[in-house]
């Protein structure tokens, strides 16, 4: 074997122990170490931040879901969720907004629709519903609406329930989510942990 051939060899078993070690250490070690730090460290936000009732898991607080009947229409006992465009609806497997621009026809017929839903199921007026009751996140599973549009749904949802409606705004100011830090964002309400303890309420408004 000359030299040149084993130069070749020498190398190319250089090459195989680095990708081996590499392997072990980046393919093997390190996501156990991240993932033993995530479950250790944050438990709730690394096993997907799931949201339990009566001991079942109900969902997640980071994806929004319907309220929805079979048919679509909402449901009048459960505060409703931002519309979404992703697949049928809170899809995390086509997440996306409608990318459709403010003067789309389509879009402009959604939202009307959308309004006069709104303006029969609570009974409002269309100039009191906020924007977010009205157009799709760019993601399509935001899990949050604003505080305007959760006191929006507080008659209806009172009445539907046959609770008094300043117990149920009691409710939804409780569960208000302020700015990040005081000031990043906008203040949210969380629409699933909102209706789980709406579904925990006696018609007296207690738990």
């Amino acid at each position: 074997m000359n030299a040149s051939t084993r130069g070749t060899g020498r190398q190319y078993w250089v090459g195989l122990r680095a990708l081996l070690i590499l392997t072990v250490v980046l393919g093997i070690g390190y996501p156990l170490v991240v993932t033993g730090v995530g479950q250790l460290a944050f438990p709730n936000q690394s096993n997907g931040s799931l949201v339990h009732s009566d001991g079942k898991v109900v969902g997640s607080a980071l994806v929004g879901q319907s309220f929805t009947d079979k048919k679509g229409n909402p449901l009048p006992q459960w505060f409703q969720s931002r519309p979404s465009a992703a697949g049928d609806g809170y899809d995390g497997g086509a997440s996306s907004g409608s990318n459709l621009g403010p003067n789309n026809p389509d879009l402009l017929k959604a939202v009307k629709e959308r309004k006069a839903l709104i303006e029969k199921t609570d009974g409002v007026s269309g100039s009191s519903i906020p924007a977010d009751a009205l157009t799709a996140s760019g993601s399509g599973l935001d899990p949050h609406i604003s505080p305007a549009y959760a006191l929006l749904q507080v008659d209806a949802v009172a009445k539907a329930r046959g609770i008094r409606p300043d117990v149920v705004r009691q409710l939804v100011d409780r569960h208000v989510q302020q700015r990040d830090l005081g000031y990043l964002g906008e203040p949210t309400v969380n629409v699933l942990q909102l209706n789980i303890d709406l579904a925990r309420m006696d018609p007296a408004g207690n738990k």
